[in-house]
């Protein structure tokens, strides 16, 4: 039967995390502290950045930013992730397509931000001398407008094949929110070239940020081996540990979404892994950073005995 002689859907139904409903008020809760955590975490990182006169430098400028890009894609999925465990189930056309095209643009924005954050560790480590020269404000800001403009195009790309699928009434989308993969399983249109471009272009966006960092991260090995200090050893590579383990939480949970196809894994396990990077790894960056940092819990430090004196 022809397209055309079904009804075109006005709005969506996201089935959610789970349907069974004995787990929908505790996973609630948890979901509600999770997101309450991420904005007081983040808005605690921004706010100690900027009142921390030694934490202005390019690594912060850019950790100030990555705190931004949490806040704001956390803040796409968690209200609709707490109303669809109330049972408020429905989306409208155009609310889906909105989610999904600031999703993708912050979901890539931050992908381009964490190869240029482990840029920025490369020339403090491995070229200390030139890197106050290189890592100017005016480049600092460059290289943030370029995550964006990244982060836009691709989101363009990808929301822009949304609409010329058709989706027919009723449309049901095994999910908590309108990402990629689940829309192109709810359409009655032939999705293979939408399917193809996510597989390419994330491949693409992936592999290439990827090589930055491991690039970057190779020559700093080198380098810190060379240091002849057990301390200076110990100081270069503190200053990484957190980045890294912020990549590997990022693309470890990212990947199962949005690189591979969707035939290579259940929509369970999507909804899991959607679950870590929509909202507990915006929940955990700034902790890490926290907790790793020795810069920023002096800078903690300071703010507190102010406060107490």
């Amino acid at each position: 039967m022809a397209v055309n002689n079904y009804t075109m859907a006005t709005e969506f139904i996201l089935l959610g995390l789970t349907d069974r409903l004995e787990l929908h008020i505790p996973l609630f809760v948890i979901f509600l502290l999770i997101y309450l955590l991420t904005l007081a975490g983040n808005m605690g990182m921004l706010v100690l950045i900027r009142i921390s006169p030694r934490l202005y430098n390019p690594m912060y400028f850019f950790l100030c930013n990555l705190s931004v890009m949490d806040l704001c894609y956390s803040s796409i999925f968690a209200p609709r992730l707490l109303l669809s465990l109330a049972q408020l189930k429905s989306i409208s056309y155009a609310g889906c397509l909105t989610q999904h095209y600031f999703f993708v643009v912050f979901v890539s924005a931050e992908g381009f931000l964490l190869a240029t954050m482990a840029y920025d560790r490369y020339m403090a480590i491995c070229n200390p001398l030139l890197y106050t020269a290189v890592m100017t404000k005016r480049v600092c800001i460059h290289l943030i407008a370029g995550s964006y403009l990244g982060g836009l195009l691709n989101s363009l790309t990808h929301t822009a094949g949304l609409l010329r699928l058709s989706f027919c009434a009723p449309s049901i989308i095994n999910h908590f929110f309108c990402d990629t993969p689940a829309l192109l399983k709810a359409t009655c249109s032939n999705n293979h070239v939408n399917e193809l471009v996510l597989v390419t272009l994330s491949g693409i966006i992936a592999l290439s940020t990827l090589l930055i960092i491991i690039i970057s991260y190779l020559c700093i090995l080198s380098s810190v081996i060379k240091i002849h200090s057990s301390q200076g050893r110990y100081k270069a590579f503190s200053t990484c540990a957190s980045h890294l383990a912020v990549v590997t939480l990022f693309y470890g949970t990212v990947s199962l979404s949005h690189l591979l196809p969707s035939s290579m894994y259940s929509q369970d396990q999507e909804k899991i892994s959607a679950v870590f990077y929509t909202l507990v790894v915006p929940m955990l960056n700034p902790f890490i950073y926290s907790f790793r940092n020795k810069e920023v819990k002096d800078a903690l430090k300071r703010v507190f005995k102010s406060q107490c004196e």
